[in-house]
């Protein structure tokens, strides 16, 4: 399988013979406002095209419905007749910007080989859900590939655990800036990717969604800095720049 870790959550993946997009955020620099007042968003442009990330996409996955997942230029650009699965109660509002394929995960669904499984995720902890609402996860399979656990926008707690002790993934895909929103950590900042780094001694696991927003706290030299004062390899734990593109097989 192949991985390019496009720009925050936005991710294209080579599976199984499949091309898939997920969470396309597609805004030039600075073309959105602040979160915290420190800067426009996003703080940085995309590291390809526009038309080089949407070549060959075959399946779309938007995991929740910030701007910063699912923008208004991706619902302009993306080809409204591709097949995208979304949270449930997200379905309506991605109809009404002209989708015509659109299903919500619910459970587990098989797409061309590949069987998606989606998961539960806490956007922070405490009142602070409320105002972010509610997010997904999924794990990904397809015969002869690494099985994948992308965690999306939450932050550590015992669901998460749960995910990663009971199906044992051979690849983690964490958000790992440590935003905060008033103060409350609303995805996983450098301790809480360590944990998971440690709870799962056997995969991979790739930190993404970093350097891309002004409410993030936590840059990927941070990042690197916390994994090695635990011991944890950078062969273990993988900070792509965006735009890199990761070659990965089944252990």
């Amino acid at each position: 399988m192949k991985l390019q870790p496009i720009r925050n959550a936005t991710l294209k993946l080579d599976y199984a013979g499949r091309t898939v997009l997920i969470d396309p955020y597609l805004a030039p620099k600075h073309s959105l406002p602040s979160f915290t007042g420190r800067s426009p968003n996003p703080m940085v442009e995309l590291p390809v095209e526009i038309d080089d990330i949407l070549e060959g996409v075959e399946l779309v996955i938007v995991s929740h419905l910030h701007d910063d997942h699912f923008d208004s230029v991706a619902m302009q650009r993306v080809p409204k007749h591709l097949p995208l699965f979304c949270q449930p109660g997200d379905e309506a509002t991605i109809r009404e910007a002209g989708f015509t394929n659109v299903t919500p995960l619910s459970n587990s669904a098989t797409w061309e080989g590949l069987t998606l499984t989606r998961r539960e995720g806490s956007h922070g902890l405490g009142p602070v859900i409320e105002l972010m609402g509610s997010v997904m996860g999924f794990s990904l399979e397809a015969a002869g590939e690494p099985s994948i656990y992308w965690a999306g926008d939450t932050v550590l707690y015992p669901p998460v655990a749960e995910v990663i002790r009971d199906t044992n993934p051979d690849i983690i895909i964490t958000h790992s800036c440590g935003a905060r929103w008033d103060g409350d950590l609303i995805v996983m900042d450098a301790a809480e990717t360590v944990a998971v780094c440690e709870a799962a001694p056997g995969a991979t696991v790739i930190a993404t969604h970093m350097e891309a927003l002004d409410h993030a706290t936590i840059s990927r030299s941070d990042l690197r800095q916390a994994a090695e004062a635990k011991g944890i390899s950078p062969s273990r734990l993988l900070i792509p720049a965006d735009g890199e593109t990761l070659v990965l097989g089944k252990p």
